[in-house]
């Protein structure tokens, strides 16, 4: 949050205490102070005390020189998933799915600029990176990010470009927000988007929006592929039916849910089965997707483009 904006009842010492959990991530498992220090804009001294707060509260473990996270942090998000109730109803029609066309699929839901994994159906290894209930990417540069922006007011939307970062992660992505906003506008129109290898070499994805009863686009859903296996003809004509099938599948099941479960929906819903995907998506997680460029990692350790 930019401190120009930041209101009298902001507490800055908590934002330090989580920014000192977001300094470990996949590359970065184990750290020393200073390395914390330095990962969160702060003084050793002050890095330290944080550390042995964490480790007082059981969410962190030292032996003395490094710090790692304990398992205790995945109550965090377990609290979240518990309390939603989308990717319960998704869980099984992505498994189906997945089943079907023999590729993994995801539900997930935009939380600030980045598209969040709330459920998961994988099948294969097509990535670079695990992906997992939890792991985030930039919206503009997924299929998944793309069918949902594409529903948003004109001045969020513009909003949300100016301050996007639009640099290259392949030689295909989009670098200009005039490039975004037409690709969008596109989109909107045909009712799925389809991103070919602009978040990583080699990964074709397809998805489509997800609207809950008033019709708004509350997440999306994927296929990821292999550009090698599937061309992007082939990801129209064979996988697109079937994501689009599935798709309506979830809003019928959406749309008779209670409005006060429903309510939750607007950073992704799970409870029940869900509750469950927010520990055990790892399984058979093999699939991956994370961009080389800083600043890209898996959010609570825990959830393609």
């Amino acid at each position: 949050m930019p401190a120009e904006i930041r209101g009298p009842h902001f507490v800055q010492s908590f934002e330090r205490g989580l920014a000192v959990l977001r300094a470990f991530d996949a590359d970065h498992q184990a750290l020393t102070l200073s390395e914390v220090g330095r990962a969160c804009g702060t003084t050793r001294a002050t890095a330290r005390r944080f550390l042995l707060t964490l480790a007082d509260l059981g969410y962190v473990h030292t032996d003395g020189r490094l710090f790692r996270l304990t398992p205790r942090v995945l109550e965090l998000g377990y609290s979240y998933l518990a309390s939603c109730t989308l990717p319960e109803i998704a869980e099984p029609h992505l498994e189906q799915l997945a089943a079907q066309v023999r590729e993994s699929s995801s539900l997930c839901v935009l939380d600030g600029d980045d598209i969040v994994y709330v459920a998961r159906a994988s099948t294969r290894r097509i990535m670079s990176a695990s992906i997992t209930v939890g792991t985030r990417f930039p919206a503009h540069l997924t299929s998944v990010g793309r069918v949902i922006l594409a529903d948003l007011p004109e001045e969020e939307l513009d909003a949300r470009l100016a301050r996007t970062d639009l640099r290259p992660y392949t030689s295909r992505t989009l670098t200009s927000a005039s490039a975004v906003r037409a690709e969008l506008r596109r989109v909107g129109r045909q009712g799925h988007a389809l991103v070919d290898q602009e978040l990583e070499e080699g990964l074709r994805s397809v998805a489509a929006p997800v609207r809950d009863r008033d019709g708004t686009v509350v997440a999306g859903v994927n296929i990821a592929v292999h550009a090698g296996r599937n061309s992007v003809e082939s990801v129209r004509r064979d996988l697109l039916p079937h994501l689009l099938a599935t798709v309506a599948r979830i809003e019928a099941d959406l749309r008779i849910t209670g409005p006060a479960r429903a309510a939750s929906h607007g950073a992704g819903d799970g409870a029940g089965r869900g509750r469950s995907t927010a520990l055990t998506s790892q399984r058979g997680d093999e699939e991956s997707a994370r961009p080389a460029g800083p600043g890209r990692r898996s959010a609570g350790r825990a959830g393609s483009s």
